[in-house]
């Protein structure tokens, strides 16, 4: 069974590299899978809006996601099994929660924090090595779940809430949900939000971040726009975006994670 492994460990430490070893050490064949290990140190909204997104592109298999500033407290860690079949394994934060909606809801879930598959001794600021892979390993080698912890009611796990679009007949405000390497801005607007403003491929609307105001072009790729003009676009992930051809949006507009952003149809 395939795991994967989200972190914000970074490349530069041994981190990643115990992990791994940790798994194989318990299941030598097993097939990992690095979803990216630069999620921002402690944000768990990256985190979860990034597996959330990778979910449904990665085989069915046991799925860690380690983001955990509250290491070492009274947060629980959790093993989650979705009602399409994954297990998402990590802590109580609401990490998880955006994944677990994408995969069906919750079929059940346990707390793996004192699991008797967890390395000892349990070290106060290194979970990810001594709990989360360890659970992980032994499920993808044929554990059973319900071994691996006490059961939990779904109700009482953390989930995580997003800032909500508001959509009226001058437009939409919306929100800077993520904002990648290139500078696009990820809204928390959808498809269906776009049709309900009316905005087709080739409409011209106006877009309003905190330190500028631009017209920007509905189109289906950069290329479609000059460089250094703005547009409007769906991302990979099935969310609106702003960008600039081979420029930064973000950068543009000065927006920054949550800051709102107007659109209003020219």
């Amino acid at each position: 069974m395939t795991i994967t492994l989200l972190t914000d460990y970074g490349p530069g430490d041994e981190f990643v590299g115990v992990c791994h070893g940790v798994i194989r050490t318990i299941l030598p064949d097993a097939q990992i899978v690095d979803v990216t290990h630069g999620i921002g140190r402690h944000d768990v909204r990256h985190g979860a809006i990034s597996l959330r997104n990778a979910l449904p592109y990665l085989p069915v298999g046991v799925h860690v996601a380690i983001v955990d500033p509250q290491v070492g407290t009274e947060r629980r860690a959790i093993a989650v099994r979705c009602e399409d079949g994954r297990v998402l394994i990590g802590p109580d934060n609401g990490l998880l929660s955006l994944a677990w909606d994408r995969a069906g809801g919750v079929a059940e879930a346990f707390d793996v924090t004192r699991s008797p598959h967890r390395l000892e001794p349990v070290s106060a600021t290194f979970h990810g090595r001594d709990v989360f892979v360890p659970v992980a390993a032994q499920l993808a080698a044929g554990a059973e779940l319900r071994e691996a912890g006490q059961p939990l009611d779904a109700g009482e796990l953390v989930e995580l809430e997003l800032p909500e679009p508001v959509v009226d007949s001058g437009g939409a405000t919306a929100h800077a949900l993520l904002i990648d390497g290139y500078g696009n801005v990820s809204l928390d607007l959808t498809h269906a939000h776009m049709m309900e403003l009316g905005l087709a491929v080739g409409e011209r609307v106006e877009v309003a971040g905190p330190r500028l105001s631009s017209e920007a072009v509905v189109v289906q790729t950069f290329a479609d726009v000059a460089p250094g003009e703005m547009l409007l676009y769906e991302d990979a992930w099935g969310a609106v975006a702003v960008a600039v051809n081979r420029g930064d949006a973000a950068k543009a507009l000065g927006s920054a994670r949550d800051s709102e952003v107007r659109l209003k149809r020219r």
